[in-house]
């Protein structure tokens, strides 16, 4: 480096000699430096130097420029190796060499060098920030897979290294790793604990005859213990099948029964329930009730009381006769959609693991981070992603029993956490709470989950400060998970445009009528072009962890979810929606994807297609974010569907001339809906997805439907759609 005098002297000896000169540049560098000291006189003086003595500094001979280029090819080619090494370390040759193989050409690819360097230039520091990130979750996967642990045995680890830390807070009660007391006022008290409890369990199941391989079901509102209790059953190698609490009559009593559950653990708060489908289960269905208040024996009648056998139970861990493993089945995760019965999906602990490590690696959450979910702990957002930042990444995670868009950012600031969840349709119902200094009074850092509208993204995180979303997407069954790991609004996701075989995913064309895909001349799946829509698959290898498709209990309807022949004869890949209800993506010419549709949402009214989610968006937002359902009905003589909004409106205080006014302004004629339904309630999904099937079914007919209805009159302003005018609509005295 060169000091401040030396600068000083090799300046004026260039301004004297005029002889410096760069070999790349004709103009001589004492010109450069006179024109630097004409131009630069506001600088203060030793910011002049620095500046100087880089110029300066940058003055080297022929061999010294020949010794640095070598140095930098050197760092070149040596991180080129090592990162080759990681490839195939963790991948494989085959797979270093068809990388490199397919690195080549994208690169000699006719007519696309420049268009390749380009989007390369644009999308290098994102595809190496997640490429980073993937080795290392790689790494901390397979570490664990050498070791042959299971998520128990990784919650032990994170027991040992921090016994006293909050595990869990739930409500005003905090759970710590293990056992911790606490003096005060005289008294010793034990705050809860995870693993103790965990452990009672485990010894109670296993005194009452279970072990690796059985099924006990468990179906409890939002609570530590509801973690606890399934933690402890997989310290026996005990599958427990996760049950949506909203299920009744025939939907539980098939989740019950397609797990073929031996037992069923149930909260209190759900006994009645269970007493109603009791009569339609098996009758060695063993019923265990948990509470967290006494109960009266003499209501529990044949059902076992969880809660009072756990208070004398052992604390340590239990004596096990069978050797479980990191590939061993944890529990059944129950797909929840807008048709159809619950399909009980398989969840392993390396499964589980990757999910949870998975989100935690790519968006960069800290074992310091206070992360809050008040999304159901059944589903794998809340049980695995955000429950498995407490088990596997030794994280305080606060639970909420329910969500409230009042109490979101409540909760967040009350007990300062720096990452929240959310899912679904709960960011916009958050937007409609009225402004208040919770809003940007906390420490959030970062909020992730899947559903956030591109429509309201922007205004979602100006109006709540955060700094960062994660969104994902992916399937609870599936192979194939995507983060948008860069901000980029609206995004869900990426597909690396330099080497896309890095992370075996892409999306394919199919029929937009069947879900099918379509395929080439010679029968292999088509990629889509960037602006293309299709849907997202993830590429199946059988012998690498966390590419396996484990797939559902029944197996038949696993099958439904494969694709065969997809890139090359005789491969197969997990389709994440093989049916007519499946997500339609898109990506840009940069590999980010975006969420456009559902494969039967859109129809066709007026020769054009009509994006249904793009009409909720719209219609909700100038609604005051009411919930909004979207579907095509059917018209007596008309051809296609003509748009119908079912719309909350439990109070009337809609306003439909409003409404009227400001569809007309921002959505297409084609895309106007031209009947209005306005809700008393509206049906979600547990993951909050609005379900539209029966309303579909249900059309517009006012015979049918008790809701108030409406119709687009020839004014331009709905009017109340009476049997009557239903009737000439119907004959065609009244035309749309």
């Amino acid at each position: 480096m060169c000091n401040g005098n030396e600068t000083v002297n090799k300046v004026k000896s260039l301004e004297s000699t005029q002889v410096a000169q760069n070999y790349d540049d004709p103009v001589p560098r004492a010109e450069k430096v006179g024109h630097l000291l004409k131009h630069q006189q506001p600088l203060r003086k030793e910011h002049a130097d620095a500046e100087l003595a880089t110029m300066v500094c940058d003055t080297r001979t022929p061999v010294r420029r020949s010794v640095v280029r070598a140095t930098v090819i050197a760092a070149k080619v040596t991180l080129v190796v090592v990162c080759a090494g990681l490839v195939w370390f963790f991948m494989g040759w085959l797979f270093l060499i068809q990388l490199l193989l397919v690195a080549l050409v994208a690169y000699l690819a006719a007519g696309r060098g420049f268009k390749w360097f380009y989007v390369a230039f644009r999308t290098l520091p994102r595809d190496v920030r997640a490429l980073y990130s993937y080795l290392g979750l790689l790494w901390q996967v397979r570490s664990y897979q050498r070791k042959n642990l299971t998520v128990a045995e990784i919650f032990r680890q994170n027991v040992a290294k921090h016994p006293n830390k909050e595990c869990f807070i739930f409500e005003d009660t905090e759970w710590t790793f293990s056992q911790v007391l606490y003096f005060t006022l005289g008294t010793w008290y034990h705050v809860h604990r995870v693993e103790e409890y965990s452990n009672k369990v485990a010894n109670v199941f296993r005194n009452h005859g279970y072990r690796k391989g059985d099924v006990v079901a468990l179906m409890m509102e939002n609570r530590p213990e509801f973690v606890c209790l399934w933690l402890g059953l997989s310290k026996l190698g005990v599958i427990v099948p996760l049950i949506n609490y909203n299920l009744r009559q025939h939907p539980l009593i098939h989740s019950i029964t397609v797990a073929r559950s031996q037992a069923l653990i149930f909260g209190s708060e759900l006994l009645s329930d269970i007493r109603d489908v009791s009569g339609s289960l098996h009758n060695n269905l063993a019923l265990y009730c948990w509470s967290p208040d006494k109960i009266n024996q003499s209501t529990l009648h044949e059902v076992k009381n969880l809660s009072e056998i756990l208070v004398d139970a052992s604390t340590t861990p239990p004596v096990l006769t069978d050797t479980l493993g990191y590939h061993d089945r944890l529990m059944y995760i129950y797909t929840s959609g807008t048709t159809g019965l619950p399909k009980a999906a398989v969840i392993t602990n390396s499964r589980f693991v990757f999910v949870s490590a998975g989100i935690g690696r790519v968006l960069g959450f800290r074992s310091s981070d206070r992360v809050y979910t008040p999304l159901p702990l059944y589903h794998t957002a809340g049980g695995a992603m955000a429950v498995g930042q407490a088990l596997i990444a030794g994280s305080c995670v606060v639970i909420r029993r329910r969500f409230s868009a009042s109490a979101y950012f409540t909760d967040v600031c009350k007990y300062k956490c720096t990452v929240a969840q959310y899912i679904g349709e709960m960011c916009r119902y958050i937007l409609a709470v009225p402004p208040r200094p919770e809003d940007t009074d906390h420490k959030l850092r970062l909020v992730f989950g899947n559903g956030l509208r591109p429509q309201i993204w922007s205004e979602f995180t100006k109006r709540f400060n955060i700094p960062r979303v994660g969104e994902f997407y992916g399937a609870t069954e599936g192979n194939a998970n995507i983060v948008n790991v860069d901000n980029k609004v609206g995004a869900i996701g990426f597909v690396s445009r330099i080497i896309p075989s890095v992370y075996p995913i892409s999306i394919i064309r199919v029929d937009p009528n069947t879900g099918e895909p379509i395929r080439d001349s010679k029968g292999l799946c088509i990629v889509c072009k960037p602006g293309e829509p299709g849907v997202f698959i993830g590429k199946i290898q059988p012998n690498n962890p966390t590419r396996a498709f484990l797939g559902y209990v029944d197996e038949k309807e696993s099958l439904k979810k494969i694709v065969h022949d997809v890139f090359q004869m005789g491969d197969s890949a997990f389709l994440i929606h093989l049916n007519v209800t499946g997500d339609i993506l898109e990506s840009d010419e940069l590999g980010y994807l975006y969420f456009k549709d559902r494969t039967g949402d859109t129809f066709r009214w007026k020769g054009e297609n009509v994006s249904t989610s793009e009409v909720e968006a719209v219609i909700s937002n100038v609604a005051n974010y009411r919930d909004t359902v979207v579907y095509g009905v059917e018209v007596q003589g008309m051809e296609g569907r003509a748009g119908m909004a079912a719309i909350l409106d439990p109070d009337e205080s809609l306003n439909l001339r409003s409404l009227a006014e400001s569809i007309r302004k921002c959505l297409p004629s084609y895309a106007r809906p031209l009947f209005v339904r306005a809700l008393q309630r509206v049906d979600v999904t547990g993951t909050y997805k609005l379900m539209k099937k029966e309303l579909q079914k249900e059309g517009f007919d006012p015979t049918v439907i008790k809701d108030r209805l409406y119709y687009l009159s020839p004014s331009g302003t709905y009017e109340l759609l009476t049997e009557d005018v239903y009737n000439q609509i119907f004959s065609g005295k009244i035309r749309l």
